[in-house]
């Protein structure tokens, strides 16, 4: 019975072979194949062999001539690389004296090749710093790399250039694969592939026990213990000793995998301490390099593993595929800045999350207080935009005239700080992470319902900023300009230049371009105090300074103490309102050095900057359409102000929470739903009363039992507890 199932499978592959979409197949391939393989030859130099190999990888690659409309481009090209391979081997299998060459130059190829590069660096970092590692790729991508003789490494990267690659290995079965193992491989290469496999274990390990005894690698480690008995250390001779026991010990293997894993674990620790005190890029960069390694080391077993048992097809596959793929990840400068800064990220989101509580109203008494402190900084930004207008232009470097505006910015927004106040539009840049930090169970009402409400109290809170600085930045402008005209006789602003102040904040011209920018910058100046409240969690400055021998000798230990909790609560604020004076005045300056003319324009500034302007020229410039295209102008001004900075920390905060892309939809679509239905809400408070009334659980007499449901219960049980 069985011989006859084997006659009648025979029987079928002929009656398949003589079908005419095979012989279309045949007919079309069978010349490219023959010209392909008469070139193999062992007597060629190693060049050309590798070349040849090389040659066989793009035919096997190229693309089909037609396309079917309608089909999946990708599944049709993977089908078309699985359908050429199984033709190359079926016409090597019939042409028997042209495949023992084809085999000989193969074999001879890959026993003349160099091998553990390819195991051991192939898609892994290795530079030992996380700039060195960028710079190196960056030059990758600009500059070709010079090939180098005999290495099969480079051999591997030129033959498989596309990540697709992996798709289209990992789609052959497994008797396609046997048949290549047996067409390229002998007795000879499995010797020379476990040897080559040995040293790329030795190298991976060395590597490793360099990044894990060093000195900011163990004082993250608790508790410290000596360099021996660290379980990088005991990696390295459990592994020694595998490789010396032979790849059927059990034992030894047993070992040398649970040792592996205790060194990951050991780098999720490193994670978790840098998550509390403080992220490095550096630090995180090696980390991921570790990991990386221990990957490389664990998939590198499990092959020396298969190929003592003689079932090394599978682990061979699966090895080719990580390295395809880990030699494409390598090679992306995009991959390497987002996994080395998303540690960051996340940290600077959180930190800016419990700092933007305090400046959102959730009643109609965090609206006035937010309102007031608004209504000191317009006060205060008055001056500053004075002394803008007093400044020289043009009559000085344009350098100069730059950091003379961030010497006035720095000094008025300190002076803003210290009397309590705040400056409009500064706030969305640290709301933002607080409100993706509430961005939990929004698949149910309820939780979009409160994200709803996060989201309208924010709101609220920068137009009391806007409204509370409005309100006191033009009463000042005007008395000082008043007060200008009778001492000295002349107005605050000549004519000329009251004139062109107007021109610019008009409505009509580069204002919402300039205001959009400016949005930006405030932006980044948040960025800039997350960056510097991480760097001082990093270094321990609150310890340093507490403990400095000169602070407590002066100050004595106690008041040094204080200084140092002072610092670590204000340093973050401090380095912000600094860098923010920089980027504004500065930023114009080069970016007009660079032929791009953008300019700065804050709400509040802008509106004492018109306010002085009005008053040089005096009442009847009310009467004006510049005049009114300018109050427009710094209305607009203030929308993009607060939007643009709240749209990039916001979209920040939800790239470092991993938010989904259709959660962020969702939300959007319901906010602008609620803001043309009721737009009110989204600028004025909301009584104390009113909204302890919509909180608190309705209490009738006597419900129907109908009308008590689940929900119902659930959100009165929700009220309760807020």
């Amino acid at each position: 019975m069985k011989i006859t199932l084997m006659k009648f499978r025979v029987m079928w592959r002929r009656f398949r072979r003589t079908s005419p979409q095979h012989n279309e197949h045949q007919l079309r391939y069978i010349p490219q194949i023959e010209a392909l393989m008469r070139r193999a030859s062992p007597f060629a130099s190693w060049s050309e062999r590798a070349n040849w190999m090389i040659d066989i990888g793009i035919w096997l690659r190229r693309p089909p001539t037609h396309i079917r409309p309608g089909r999946d481009i990708a599944d049709v090209v993977r089908r078309a690389k699985q359908q050429r391979t199984q033709f190359l081997l079926d016409w090597l299998d019939n042409n028997r004296d042209v495949k023992r060459i084809v085999q000989t130059t193969l074999q001879k190829t890959l026993r003349e090749a160099v091998g553990p590069e390819l195991f051991s660096a192939t898609g892994l970092p290795r530079e030992p710093a996380f700039f060195s590692e960028l710079w190196e790729r960056i030059t990758r991508l600009i500059l070709p790399k010079a090939a180098a003789k005999q290495e099969l490494s480079v051999l591997f990267a030129a033959m498989f250039p596309d990540a697709a690659d992996a798709d289209w290995l990992l789609g052959l079965d497994q008797a396609t694969l046997y048949r290549i193992w047996k067409l390229c491989a002998d007795d000879g290469i499995s010797h020379g592939v476990q040897q080559q496999l040995d040293e790329a274990l030795i190298y991976l390990v060395t590597m490793i026990i360099a990044t894990g005894i060093s000195l900011e690698f163990r004082h993250r480690l608790e508790p410290h213990m000596p360099l021996q008995a660290t379980p990088f250390m005991a990696l390295r001779r459990e592994l020694e000793k595998y490789l010396m026991a032979g790849p059927r010990d059990e034992a030894a293997l047993r070992s040398v995998r649970m040792l592996i894993a205790v060194c990951q674990a050991q780098t999720d620790r490193i994670y978790a301490h840098l998550d509390e005190h403080g992220v490095s890029v550096g630090l995180v960069y090696k980390v991921e390099r570790m990991r990386a390694q221990l990957l490389r080391m664990t998939r590198l077993i499990d092959l020396r593993a298969a190929l003592a048992a003689e079932q090394s097809s599978d682990q061979i596959h699966a090895l080719l595929v990580d390295l395809i793929e880990a030699h494409h990840r390598r090679s992306s400068v995009h991959g390497l800045v987002s996994r080395s800064f998303s540690l960051l990220a996340r940290k600077m989101v959180e930190r800016n999350a419990d700092r933007g509580e305090q400046y959102v109203a959730r009643d109609d008494g965090g609206y006035r207080s937010i309102f007031t402190s608004a209504a000191r900084g317009g006060a205060v930004t008055a001056i500053t935009a004075l002394v803008k207008a007093f400044l020289p232009v043009g009559g000085t470097a344009r350098f100069f005239e730059g950091a003379f505006a961030s010497m006035n910015y720095a000094a008025g927004f300190l002076a803003i700080s210290a009397a309590g106040g705040t400056l409009a539009a500064t706030q969305p840049a640290v709301t933002g992470p607080a409100l993706a930090a509430k961005m939990h169970a929004l698949d149910t009402v309820d939780g979009l319902r409160k994200l709803l409400e996060e989201i309208a109290s924010i709101l609220r809170s920068q137009a009391a900023a806007v409204f509370g600085n409005l309100v006191t930045v033009v009463p000042t402008m005007l008395v000082i300009a008043a007060g200008w005209l009778l001492i000295a006789d002349v107005p605050a602003m000549q004519p000329e230049k009251a004139v062109a102040a107007i021109e610019s904040l008009s409505l009509l011209g580069p204002t919402p371009l300039y205001a959009a920018f400016t949005g930006i910058l405030l932006w980044l100046s948040s960025l800039a105090a997350g960056f510097a409240d991480n760097w001082f969690a990093l270094r321990k400055l609150c310890d340093a300074l507490a403990h400095q021998r000169r602070l407590v000798h002066v100050f004595g230990p106690v008041r040094a103490e204080r200084f140092a909790r002072w610092m670590e609560a204000r340093f973050a604020h401090i380095a912000g309102i600094l860098s923010l004076a920089l980027l504004m005045g500065m930023s114009p300056v080069l970016l007009q050095f660079f032929g791009m003319p953008l300019d700065v324009r804050h709400i509040t500034l802008a509106a004492g900057t018109l306010t002085a302007a009005a008053s040089s020229l005096g009442w009847e410039v009310l009467l004006t359409p510049a005049f009114w295209l300018a109050a427009g102008g710094i209305l607009l001004t203030g929308v993009f102000n607060v939007g643009v900075g709240f749209a990039c920390s916001l979209g920040l905060a939800l790239r470092a929470r991993g938010i989904p892309l259709r959660m962020r939809r969702i939300v959007a679509w319901a906010v602008l739903r609620r803001l043309a239905s009721a737009p009110w809400k989204y600028l004025f408070p909301e009584r104390r009363q009113r909204i302890a009334e919509a909180h608190a659980p309705a209490e009738l007499p006597s419900p129907a039992p109908e009308e008590v449901d689940g929900t119902g219960e659930a959100e009165r049980r929700t009220g309760s507890d807020r």
